[in-house]
């Protein structure tokens, strides 16, 4: 389709206007970023395999009544998405240690937590995606109570969600971040799930052996990108119909 106004560009997606009002255009970049983006790389095939997964995603939580953005992807690098206002949160579920939790509590890496933690954090790259509490975000009016009520039901709802369908394909879902949106119909509002669900914005483990299939393999120099990727991408049986072809990484200053 014909390329319209250029909305905005974060690290890993840029965003167009859509065909209709109401709707955006997301197109999903090569560009992989880590530590507030102090580490970039090109990755060659990230992008396609991102929108892809992220359909998978989408359309499975439609399908169990969890109502997203998405609308229909376009093509190999481009998603229709619905128009919304973003809260400002990154919502983050946890089912096992990893990452800034095992920092902040001393937990040893891997460790099953007792049930799903959900943690917030204040959407500010200058100020590195601080941990917030819902004392912060109802005293700054981010969410009001009823909205983080039904945050808290989505999230979780989500991980359910996906906790199974990776369980299925030998992958454990160790944690995972969502962004959610507002959407507006007269003086209605409903949230909805938004932005994307793909490798980037979870962590994926292989149930036997621990291998790592998402950014950290990016984050900790643990081998090809791609290839973890596109090993999800095979599992979940959505592999793209011309798959990027395994390249070396193009770093950019």
């Amino acid at each position: 389709m014909a390329r319209r106004k250029k909305i905005y560009e974060g690290k890993a997606k840029t965003l167009y206007e859509g065909p209709e009002p109401g709707t955006i255009v997301q197109y999903f970049k090569d560009d992989a970023t880590a530590f507030n983006a102090e580490k970039h790389d090109v990755i060659e095939g990230k992008g396609v395999l991102n929108n892809i997964l992220s359909e998978f995603f989408m359309q499975g939580l439609g399908q169990i009544g969890v109502p997203t953005h998405f609308l229909k992807r376009l093509n190999m690098r481009e998603q229709l998405v619905r128009s919304c206002e973003i809260i400002p949160l990154e919502v983050i579920v946890r089912n096992y240690a990893a990452g800034s939790i095992c920092k902040r509590l001393g937990l040893e890496e891997g460790t099953q937590l007792p049930r799903p933690i959900v943690e917030y954090c204040y959407k500010d790259d200058a100020l590195g995606d601080p941990l917030v509490t819902e004392e912060h975000i109802a005293a700054f009016g981010w969410a009001s109570q009823q909205d983080m009520d039904d945050i808290l039901s989505l999230a979780l709802r989500v991980n359910d969600f996906m906790s199974g369908v990776m369980l299925a394909v030998g992958i454990k879902l160790v944690d995972f971040k969502i962004e959610i949106g507002r959407i507006y119909d007269g003086d209605f509002q409903r949230l909805v799930v938004a932005d994307e669900i793909s490798p980037d914005s979870c962590r994926l483990w292989d149930l036997k052996t621990g291998q790592k299939l998402d950014k950290d393999v990016f984050r900790r120099d643990l081998g090809s990108l791609t290839d973890a990727y596109t090993e999800v991408a095979r599992r979940l049986g959505v592999m793209p119909n011309n798959p990027p072809a395994p390249g070396k990484p193009t770093l950019v200053n």
